[in-house]
Order: structure tokens, then C-alpha cells, then sequence
């Protein structure tokens, strides 16, 4: 047991080194301050409350995965009866025509009940206990991965919510300064009224976007208190991260090979295979008898008082009493074995047998799926780099095509109407570029999911 612990230790040593750095002030966050990454995940693992779930029962399952709660170990009883007793006789043809007498009786003792063979389930349900820690183990892993995850996710969408905003933000400062421009040209009659309501227009829609994307900027932030366990979903930071464009280059068998070793659902369903594998086994083993050894002691004190006898003459006499002490030991040994019991065992012992397929048929199923969610998730991972690249050179080409639409705009080179689509397609190319940056890393953090990455 010390070297499972020991390996479950060490694979979350990710948690043990995010509670270690600032562990002291993780669960509070104020309002307005700076927030990177790696504390909002450590504020999401300490107050997760499915975290905490799967912890106390894994300390359930560590609990019973004792040998003594598996039946290695006698069961000791120890006993103690008092037994208390009075009789008042009479006989017609006796010598002792009357007689009474009490009696009390001290019987301690010491018994042990100890199965030295049952064809093994002993053995086996230690094993069984075993495998249940590691599944309580797979069960904390799998829900401090989903938190990760999602604190990954939430505080990446709050970042492109917010560069929407500066993107928006600027396009909306473009359009006062086209209202300014506009009542300048009409104060000097080279501009019509038809032209200012034009230029409002385009003014309100901007205003309109940026309204709905400050909505969606908080409730971003919303989502992020609440995947960070922060009672006040509207507490607003500072994100001190960014939206690196940079990500790793993977190869495909590669992460297929440690998608197979360490992918926490497929490492669950290994477990649960081997469970079913040891409840056959202990279907079989009902087959066999079982043999119990029972020992003990026992002491016994007992005393009567026999008071006053009438004897057939008449006379009455005091009769005394007598004192017993008794001690006895004793070692008993018991077989059992089922000869018939309806069919039950051999029927327990076919679906033990059909679970156990089951199980496997499980595991065969999920390296199908996961192949093909690797497979679908590494292709999309490698075209989203190509397509954040286009999209870096689309934006890149907008904003400039931008500032020459706005020089020739002012030297009544082209009118409102094409400035306009200029500036349209300047949000449009941000937005797609800030769209496939956020993608990109959400593919990433399934890919690192899938191949069980997330807690190195």
C-alpha cells in the first residue's frame, strides 16, 4: 500500500506545487487584481466542491483497504454473565420436606473466531479493496482534470471577450472622430445632412456591438468566478495572461502512445476491468469450502446458598452452601461447504464472467473513441496554427488597408460608404483572428486532456 500512495502522490504533483506557491492567500482574489492563470487554477482546486467529493471518498476507500477490514485478522468477543437464581422447594416423601436455596454465577470469557482457508476470498477481496482506492484515485485525477480544464477554457474566453472590446473600442473611436470630421465638412457646406445621419448611423451600430460585447465580457467573467468556486460571480481582475499564439508541435503516434498510458478515463477503465476480473474470481471461489478455527476460555464462579432445610421430623437447620470455580478452554474447528444451493452459484459465476467481457469490451470501445477524438482533434490542431496565421496576415492587411481608407477618406478620395466596409472589415478580420487564437487553445487543452497532460 505505501508504494500505491507513494505513485498517487507523485502523479498529482502538479497540485502539491500550485497549493505551494501562494497557497496562503489562493482563495482570495480582490476586486481589480492581477489574476494569471496558474492561481486562478489553483483557486478553482481548492474550492471545487466535486474535488472534495471525490477526496473524502478516496479517503473512505483508503480507509477500508486494510488488511483487518478484509479479513486477514480473528474476530476477538470477549463475554461476561451474571446469572442470578432463587428456589423454594417442597416434598411430601423426602427426608428434606422443604428447602431453599440462591445462587449466583460470574461467567467470563474470551472467544476467537479466526477462517484460515475459504479457497481464497480473502486474499481476493484485499485485492478487490486495492483496486477501489486506485478507482477513488482515477476519480479525484479525472475531477481535477475537468477543473483544469475548465478554469483553462473560461479564462481564455474572458481574454478574447476583452480584446473584442479593444478592437470594438477603437473602431468606435474611428467613428466620433468620422461625426467630428462630418459637422466640419457640413459647417463648411461640403457635407450634407444625409451624411452626418449616415456617419450617426454607423456611430449607434458600433455603439450597439460594443454594449453586447461588454455583455458578453462579463458574463465571460461571470463564468470564471464561478468555474474558480468565487462566491461573487461579479468580482471582475486584471488578467495578467495572454493569448500566446505559440503551441507545441505534436506527432500523432507519439501522442497516440501516451494517450494509450495515460488518458485518466482509459487509466479508470483499466481498473474497473480488473475489478471484474476479481469478482469472477471471487464468484469461483464460492466453490470452495471453508474452515474456521474457534478458540476460547471460560471461567466460571458459582455459589449457593442453601438456607433453612425442615427435615421430615420437624426439625429446621441452617444447610450452608457450596462454592465452584471452574476454568475451560477449548479449540473447535468447523468446515463448511455449499453442496446445493439451486443453481444460484453457478449462475453468479456466468455474469461475474459476462461482466468481465463487458468491461473489456469498455475498454476496447474508449481506445476507439479516443483514437478517433485524438485523430479529429490533431488535425484540427494543425490546421487552426495554418489558420491563425492567415487570419494574423488578414488583420494585418485590414489594418492597414484601414489607415490608407482613412487618409483617403479625409482627402475626399473615396466616400463614407466605402469607409465603412474598411472598417467592417477591420472588425471582421480582428474577430476571426482573436476567433481562431481562442480555438486553437481550446484544442490544445483537449489534445494535453486526451493524453492525460493537463496535470504534468
Amino acid at each position: 500500500m505505501g508504494i500505491i500512495r507513494s505513485l498517487f502522490t507523485s502523479s498529482l504533483f502538479l497540485l502539491a506545487a500550485l497549493f505551494s506557491a501562494g497557497a496562503q492567500d489562493s482563495l482570495s482574489v480582490a476586486e481589480g487584481e492581477d489574476l494569471t492563470l496558474s492561481r486562478a487554477i489553483r483557486i478553482g482546486l481548492e474550492n471545487n466542491f466535486q474535488i472534495k467529493i471525490a477526496e473524502n471518498n478516496l479517503e473512505i476507500a483508503r480507509n477500508e483497504n486494510d488488511e483487518g477490514f478484509a479479513g486477514y485478522y480473528p474476530d476477538i468477543n470477549a463475554t461476561f454473565d451474571v446469572n442470578n437464581g432463587y428456589t423454594n422447594s417442597q416434598r411430601q416423601a423426602s427426608f428434606l420436606e422443604s428447602l431453599s436455596a440462591g445462587n449466583t454465577s460470574i461467567i467470563p470469557g474470551l472467544e476467537a473466531v479466526w477462517t484460515i482457508y475459504d479457497g481464497g476470498r480473502i486474499r481476493l477481496t484485499k485485492q478487490q479493496l486495492e483496486q477501489l482506492e486506485l478507482q477513488s484515485q482515477g476519480q479525484v485525477r479525472i475531477a481535477v482534470e475537468n477543473t483544469i480544464e475548465a478554469i483553462i477554457l473560461a479564462y481564455y474566453q474572458v481574454l478574447l471577450r476583452e480584446e473584442g472590446l479593444d478592437v470594438l473600442e477603437e473602431v468606435l473611436q474611428l467613428s466620433r472622430d468620422r461625426i467630428e470630421y462630418e459637422e466640419v465638412k457640413k459647417e463648411f457646406g461640403q457635407a450634407s445632412t444625409f451624411d452626418i445621419l449616415q456617419t450617426r448611423e454607423a456611430y449607434l451600430n458600433d455603439s450597439t456591438e460594443y454594449i453586447t460585447s461588454m455583455t458578453s465580457y462579463r458574463n465571460a467573467m461571470h463564468n470564471l468566478n464561478q468555474v474558480m468556486g468565487v462566491q461573487s460571480l461579479g468580482r471582475n481582475y486584471e488578467l495578467t495572461d495572454s493569448l500566446v499564439i505559440e503551441g507545441p508541435v505534436y506527432g500523432l503516434e507519439t501522442l497516440r502512445t501516451e494517450m494509450l498510458s495515460n488518458n485518466n478515463q482509459l487509466r479508470n477503465l483499466y481498473v474497473q476491468r480488473e475489478l471484474s476480473k476479481i469478482s469472477t474470481q471471487l464468484e469461483e471461489s464460492e466453490q470452495l469450502p471453508q474452515v474456521n478455527l474457534r478458540t476460547g476460555a471460560g471461567y466460571n464462579w458459582e455459589q449457593t446458598l442453601f438456607g433453612t432445610g425442615t427435615f421430615a421430623d420437624g426439625r429446621e437447620q441452617e444447610l450452608g452452601g457450596n462454592l465452584n470455580k471452574t476454568l475451560n478452554g477449548f479449540i473447535n474447528f468447523s468446515a463448511t461447504y455449499n453442496i446445493f444451493n439451486g443453481g444460484r452459484r453457478n449462475i453468479n459465476i456466468q455474469n461475474a464472467q459476462i461482466q468481465e467481457l463487458n468491461a473489456q469490451l469498455d475498454v476496447e470501445q474508449t481506445k476507439l473513441d479516443l483514437n478517433t477524438q485524438l485523430e479529429n482533434s490533431f488535425v484540427t490542431y494543425s490546421n487552426q496554427r495554418q489558420l491563425i496565421r492567415v487570419t494574423s496576415e488578414r488583420l494585418e492587411n485590414a489594418r492597414r488597408n484601414l489607415e490608407i481608407g482613412e487618409e483617403r477618406f479625409r482627402g475626399g478620395l473615396i466616400n463614407s460608404f466605402d469607409y465603412r466596409q474598411i472598417q467592417l472589415q477591420f472588425i471582421n478580420a480582428s474577430q476571426s483572428r482573436l476567433q481562431a487564437i481562442f480555438n486553437f487553445k481550446q484544442t490544445e487543452t483537449r489534445l494535453r486532456k486526451l493524453v492525460g497532460d493537463l496535470m504534468r
